[in-house]
């Protein structure tokens, strides 16, 4: 064979194995367009409504906002607010996508009660019941404050104004016949009400939250801190009109208290605007339950988040795209 022939010959074995690779490559590219394609969301922000800086809310929700982030590359932050009613507003004026909530607040917003009289909210539905936040009644051993009824002429905190915090201190004080005639009232946030306690300005506050919650966890440190329990029998009577209470105990331990100590709470819930697209909702629904690990490594709070109770604890109607996560889950 000639030199001719060989270099021919070289050239025609190199340019099919050129060919070859190409079209691999070419394969390949589309393969990644097509998998991008897919971890695309159809709206370009998730802005998450929270809460105060220091409470599972914020914690909880600047983690989803940073797995949303690195999954679809959207343009997804939490937004710090009074927490539930305030959240639930940002999303009627449709300034967030997705939103942490208490149910009692939920539940008057789709009802057109309570702090949502005369402006009923349409546009919400709900991703997933959460965890159940406790409602922490806190003040110091020196008050002599022991039980709900104790409270009657004192100074307390009963959250910030337009939370939930302070929608459940209202109903559970009225539900023990004290209304905010009966006490003085301020409306301070989780870290406001344990300095005010710890300065003595007040001498209970309402701290409804997951457990445990960070400002408690400082302030009992060189704070003689009591939580008062509420009678569980008084709990279930609350609920035969406000099905989202539940009686439950504040485990021994949480903050060095020797023994479980019964309260009220209340599910909290994850929600979205109803014009965010089923896909959409799809997606955001499912990387939120793969995340669950993550998530609770965030903060203890979400380990209580599970698929059993997410749809069982949900008050008002899923979101397509939720429910067709569910579905699937069902079917396997």
């Amino acid at each position: 064979m000639n030199k001719w022939m060989k270099v021919t010959l070289a050239s025609i074995v190199f340019a099919g194995i050129s060919a070859c690779s190409s079209e691999k490559s070419t394969s390949n590219d589309n393969k990644i367009e097509a998998s991008a394609q897919t971890n695309k969301l159809q709206t370009k922000f998730v802005n998450i409504a929270t809460g105060g800086a220091s409470g599972p809310y914020n914690v909880i929700g600047t983690s989803l906002a940073e797995i949303y982030n690195k999954t679809y590359g959207v343009n997804s932050k939490t937004q710090t607010t009074g927490a539930s009613v305030e959240n639930l507003n940002l999303l009627k004026q449709n300034k967030v996508e997705m939103a942490f909530v208490m149910s009692d607040s939920l539940t008057e917003a789709l009802n057109g009660t309570g702090s949502f009289k005369d402006a009923k909210i349409e546009n919400v539905q709900q991703i997933s019941a959460l965890y159940p936040n406790y409602v922490q009644i806190v003040t110091s051993k020196k008050t002599g404050i022991k039980n709900i009824e104790d409270l009657k002429g004192k100074r307390i905190a009963v959250g910030a104004q337009n939370s939930g915090v302070e929608v459940n201190a209202r109903t559970l004080l009225n539900g023990f016949g004290i209304t905010y005639n009966d006490v003085k009232v301020d409306y301070l946030g989780y870290a406001e009400a344990a300095d005010a306690l710890k300065g003595g300005k007040i001498d209970a506050a309402f701290l409804t939250s997951g457990i445990p919650n960070s400002s408690l966890m400082e302030l009992q440190q060189g704070f003689d801190l009591q939580i008062v329990g509420i009678n569980p029998e008084k709990v279930k009577e609350i609920a035969k009109n406000q099905s989202y209470f539940l009686s439950l105990n504040i485990p021994k331990g949480t903050y060095g208290n020797d023994v479980d100590i019964p309260t009220a709470a209340i599910m909290n819930a994850l929600v979205i605007r109803s014009d965010i697209s089923e896909e959409d909702g799809y997606k955001l629904t499912k990387t939120f339950f793969d995340s669950l690990s993550q998530l609770a490594n965030s903060h203890q709070a979400a380990t209580e988040i599970n698929l059993e109770n997410a749809q069982s604890g949900a008050v008002i109607p899923l979101h397509p795209g939720a429910k067709r996560y569910f579905t699937e889950l069902n079917k396997k």
